[in-house]
C-alpha cells in the first residue's frame, strides 16, 4: 500500500513538473495550432513515458535490448527535466525584472517620439508657432513681400521662421496666393507616414527570451555532465594515518572504486576505462566497494569481464552494494570470483600489517544476507589496524563499535546531480571525502559511474588511491 501511495505521488509530481515546463517552453512561446506547439505537446507526453520505461524496464524483466533503447533518452530526459526546471525557476525571478525594464524603455521611446513630432500651439503674443515637423502657417497669414510700414490691426501678424531652417521656395513668393488657391482653414496638412513593422507582444518577447536562456543553460549543464561520465573517472589521492599501522605497512596503497554501475548505458567500454585507470596507479590492493552492476549476469556478464585484467600484488576484493541485490547478488558474487576478484561476504583476511574486512550491504537483509559485523570482526586481534569495506556509509557506527580504524565506502555518488548532494546529506553521515567518527575514519568515494542519468554535475567521477601511513614511520 505504501509503495502504491509513493508511486502515485511521484507520478503526480512528474505530471505537474511536465505541465509547468510545457507551459513555459511551449504554451507561452508558440501560437495555438502552430506546428511548434503540436511538436512540443507531443514531446511533453512522449518524453515522460520514455523516462518511466527506462526506470521500470529492468525491474519488470524487459528484454535487455529494450532496456538499452529506453535508457539513453529516458534517463537523459530526467536530467534535462531537472535542470530545465531549475533554470525556469530562476527565470521566474528574471521575468518581472525584464518586463519592467522593457516597459520603461517603451515609455521613454514614446516620450521621445512625442517630443520629436511636436504639436501646433499659439505663441504667447498671438502668433502661430511653427511645428517641430516643419509645417508652415497657411499663406493667408504671411506678410506680402515689399510691404513696408508698421502693421495695423487689420494686418495679419508676421511670422518669423526659425533661423536655422531656410524657407521653402513657396514661402518666398512675392505675391500671396489667390483666395481660390489657398487651403481651406479646417484642413490639416498631409503628413506622410510609414506603417510600423509588426513586433511580438512584450509578454511573448519576454517568454521567448527567458525560455531560450533557460533551455540553453539546462541543456548545456546536462551536456557537460554527460561528458564527465563518458570520459571516465579521474584519479584522486589521499593519505590516511593509522595509529596501529606498523612501520612495515607504511605507504600501502589501496585503489578504492565504487558504484561502477555497469548497465544498459555504461557497458564493457566503461569497465575497460576503469580497469585501465586503476592499473595505471599501480596499487598494492584494489577494493571494489559495491554497486558494480545494474542488471543480471546473463545480460551484463560480458560487460564485466575486463575486471579480470585488474592487477594488484595483494589482490582485488569485492563487497556487495544495494544494486547487486536488485540484480541477483549470489550470481554476481560467483561471477566476480570467476573474474579473479575475492568477495568478502562478512569476512576478513590478514594483510602484512593490518586486517582487511568486508560486510554485505544492508539491502541484503531482505534476503537474510545483511551485514554481520560479529562474523567479520568479532574475534580479531584489536591490537592490529583494521580496514573495513562496506558499501553504505550508514554502518559507520557499527564500525566504531567494533574498533575499525578505517572504513571505505561509496553509495552516495557525492550527490551525482547538484543539488542532490544536499539530499544525500540527509541520508548519509558523510557524502564524500574523509571524516572522523571517534577513533574510526570514514572515507566515502564519489564513485566511478552513474546511476540513472549518465550525468554528473558538481560531483565528478573518481577512483581514489588511499595511501595508509604509519605514525611510527
Amino acid at each position: 500500500m505504501i509503495f502504491v501511495v509513493v508511486a502515485l505521488v511521484v507520478l503526480a509530481l512528474l505530471a505537474s513538473v511536465h505541465r509547468y515546463v510545457w507551459r513555459r517552453f511551449v504554451g507561452d512561446t508558440t501560437a495555438p495550432g502552430s506546428t511548434l506547439r503540436k511538436v512540443g505537446t507531443v514531446a511533453a507526453f512522449v518524453l515522460p513515458l520514455l523516462s518511466v520505461g527506462a526506470m521500470t524496464s529492468g525491474r519488470i524483466g524487459a528484454p535487455f535490448w529494450l532496456q538499452q533503447v529506453l535508457a539513453w533518452p529516458g534517463f537523459l530526459w530526467l536530467a534535462a527535466l531537472m535542470y530545465l526546471t531549475l533554470a525556469l525557476l530562476v527565470g521566474e525571478v528574471v521575468r518581472p525584472l525584464l518586463t519592467r525594464a522593457l516597459a520603461r524603455r517603451d515609455a521613454a521611446a514614446a516620450a521621445r517620439s512625442t517630443a520629436g513630432t511636436g504639436t501646433s500651439a499659439p505663441a504667447v503674443d498671438g502668433t502661430v508657432a511653427a511645428t517641430a515637423s516643419g509645417t508652415r502657417p497657411r499663406t493667408e497669414e504671411l506678410v506680402p513681400a515689399g510691404r513696408t510700414g508698421p502693421t495695423t490691426s487689420a494686418d495679419p501678424a508676421p511670422v518669423t521662421a526659425p533661423a536655422t531652417e531656410p524657407e521653402p521656395e513657396a514661402v518666398r513668393d512675392t505675391e500671396p496666393k489667390a483666395p481660390a488657391e489657398t487651403e481651406p482653414a479646417d484642413r490639416e496638412p498631409a503628413v506622410a507616414t510609414t506603417p510600423a513593422a509588426p513586433h511580438p507582444s512584450r509578454r511573448l518577447f519576454v517568454s521567448r527570451v527567458v525560455g531560450g536562456a533557460a533551455a540553453a543553460a539546462g541543456l548545456a549543464t546536462v551536456g557537460h555532465g554527460t561528458a564527465n561520465v563518458l570520459r571516465g573517472p579521474s584519479v584522486q589521492r589521499i593519505t590516511v594515518p593509522l595509529a596501529k599501522l606498523p612501520r612495515a605497512a607504511h605507504g600501502f596503497r589501496i585503489a578504492v572504486v565504487s558504484d561502477i554501475h555497469i548497465g544498459p548505458i555504461l557497458g564493457r567500454a566503461h569497465t575497460r576505462r576503469i580497469v585501465d585507470t586503476i592499473n595505471s596507479t599501480s596499487p598494492d590492493l584494489v577494493a571494489v566497494v559495491g554497486d558494480l552492476v545494474d542488471g543480471s549476469v546473463a545480460d551484463l556478464g560480458s560487460a564485466a569481464e575486463p575486471l579480470a585484467a585488474l592487477r594488484a600484488p595483494h589482490g582485488s576484493f569485492f563487497v556487495t552494494g544495494n544494486h547487486e541485490y536488485f540484480s541477483g547478488a549470489e550470481q554476481w558474487v560467483d561471477h566476480v570470483r570467476e573474474l579473479g576478484l575475492i568477495p568478502l561476504e562478512n569476512a576478513r583476511v590478514e594483510m602484512g600489517g593490518f586486517d582487511l574486512a568486508g560486510v554485505n550491504d544492508v539491502a541484503g537483509e531482505t534476503e537474510g544476507q545483511g551485514p554481520d559485523f560479529v562474523r567479520a570482526l568479532g574475534d580479531r586481534d584489536r591490537s592490529r589496524a583494521a580496514v573495513l569495506l562496506a558499501h553504505q556509509p550508514v554502518v559507520i557506527h557499527d564500525a566504531v563499535e567494533h574498533g575499525v580504524d578505517l572504513q571505505l565506502s561509496g553509495h552516495t555518488h557525492g550527490g551525482q546531480l547538484w543539488p542532490g548532494n544536499y539530499l544525500a546529506e540527509l541520508a548519509n553521515p558523510t557524502v564524500a571525502g574523509l571524516e572522523r567518527y571517534g577513533d574510526t575514519q570514514l572515507f566515502v568515494s564519489r564513485g566511478a559511474g552513474a546511476w540513472g542519468p549518465p550525468v554528473r554535475v558538481g560531483a565528478p567521477a573518481d577512483i581514489t588511491v588511499v595511501e595508509l601511513a604509519s605514525r611510527q614511520a
